[in-house]
């Protein structure tokens, strides 16, 4: 292009030659300008305009071949950058990713990427020892490894990491969420428990017709006390992550509650639960919820539904250190036991299709922990949920 760039000013009557324009590819060679038209027009000028009676040539020359290519490469089919993010990741067939050894869980990762920040002095790209991005290391992003820490960047989609070095933005369950939840609803609606409670407020009908009747018409009011809904719900929902694919079934489940349950609480969870929750996915950080907290705040009498895909590495339950955020003091699987004693009637929906539960370690491990009380996040699976803890 710069070949043509040369012959244009030619063609408008500056005298460029070989050697100042060698010195431009070499300036430019050098990084000395910012990449932008602004700058390669001052650049350009300075070096092949040497009589400031050609100023006016060169701008005329400048602004027509630009314009022209400007023209050109708008009328080119655009790529889009997802295909392009997609090339630079490393393709690997089922064969070449299982030949890629583990190091040997999270002791051992952590113990291997404290070695490498001391070591590694620069970037790097589609290897697979550094921390960088492609390639099959088990640290950095983009790349394929069986168990690694993804360190900055997005997922690539593969879902091993054990770990995630970053903030991560959740998103709250929408509880306005109307089309898709009227099943739901119903659903939700066998588990309500109604009695009468309290003063007399509420006018008994059939009552005070029996009554009036047997008065020979005089008006005879009966009261009763008023139907109150008495059952009490506690909603632990896992999000981000692997649940941002069943966000839209989550979000009408949350909905169907808030609309039926008047004792509802809610909190939020990743993965699996640790000692603190939050309600606001945008201020998890700054407000949190001890889980100690809420154990002792909420009775016994209420029912525990935890919600999640319960899909993530075995080491997030079972030891300490293991959530993806940060380093937890106590097991997972050591707060979701005390959650199971202090509420017993509880339930674990999941809205991953029964027929995988089988094939992941962590799934297994948690339904061993909620007692086998997981269900998939179905209206037959709900219904079943609904019946457990109605009868518990």
């Amino acid at each position: 292009m710069l070949i043509d760039f040369m012959y244009r000013l030619r063609e408008a009557g500056l005298p460029v030659s070989i050697k100042e324009f060698l010195t431009l590819l070499d300036a430019l060679r050098r990084d000395l300008i910012d990449p932008s038209i602004d700058d390669f027009y001052r650049l350009a000028r300075l070096v092949l305009v040497k009589d400031e009676r050609n100023f006016d040539k060169f701008d005329r020359a400048f602004a027509a071949f630009f314009t022209q290519r400007g023209a050109q490469m708008a009328a080119l089919p655009t790529i889009p950058l997802e295909w392009l993010e997609r090339k630079l990741r490393r393709e690997l067939s089922d064969a070449e990713k299982a030949k890629i050894a583990r190091l040997g869980g999270l002791d051992a990762l952590l113990e291997r990427l404290r070695q490498l920040q001391e070591e590694q002095h620069e970037r790097h790209e589609g290897g697979s020892k550094w921390i960088g991005t492609g390639g099959t290391s088990p640290f950095g992003n983009g790349g394929f490894n069986p168990e690694g820490i993804r360190i900055g960047g997005e997922s690539a989609g593969n879902r091993t990491a054990v770990k995630v070095w970053e903030e991560r933005a959740f998103r709250d369950y929408d509880d306005d969420v109307e089309i898709g939840t009227r099943n739901l609803k119903v659903a939700l609606r066998r588990l309500r428990r109604f009695a009468r409670e309290g003063a007399a407020e509420e006018l008994d009908l059939p009552a005070t017709i029996h009554g009036t009747a047997s008065n020979a018409g005089w008006l005879d009011l009966r009261m009763v006390p008023e139907r109150r809904n008495r059952v009490k719900v506690l909603m632990l929902l896992d999000v981000g992550g692997s649940m941002d694919d069943h966000v839209e079934r989550v979000a009408a489940l949350f909905s169907a509650a808030r609309s039926e349950f008047k004792h509802l609480e809610f909190f939020y969870f990743h993965n699996c639960v640790y000692d603190n929750l939050w309600r606001d996915n945008h201020r998890r950080h700054a407000e949190r919820q001890s889980t100690w907290d809420l154990l002792r705040k909420f009775p016994s009498d209420y029912r525990l539904i935890l919600v999640g895909d319960a899909t993530m590495a075995p080491y997030e339950i079972t030891q300490v250190g293991g959530s993806t955020e940060y380093n937890n003091d106590e097991p997972g699987a050591v707060w979701l036991q005390r959650l199971t004693r202090q509420f017993p009637r509880h339930v674990w929906l999941n809205p991953e299709p029964r027929g995988l539960w089988e094939y992941r370690q962590s799934v297994a491990l948690i339904r061993h922990l909620v007692d086998d009380r997981m269900y998939p996040l179905t209206l037959h699976g709900l219904g079943d949920a609904i019946d457990r803890l109605s009868r518990d």
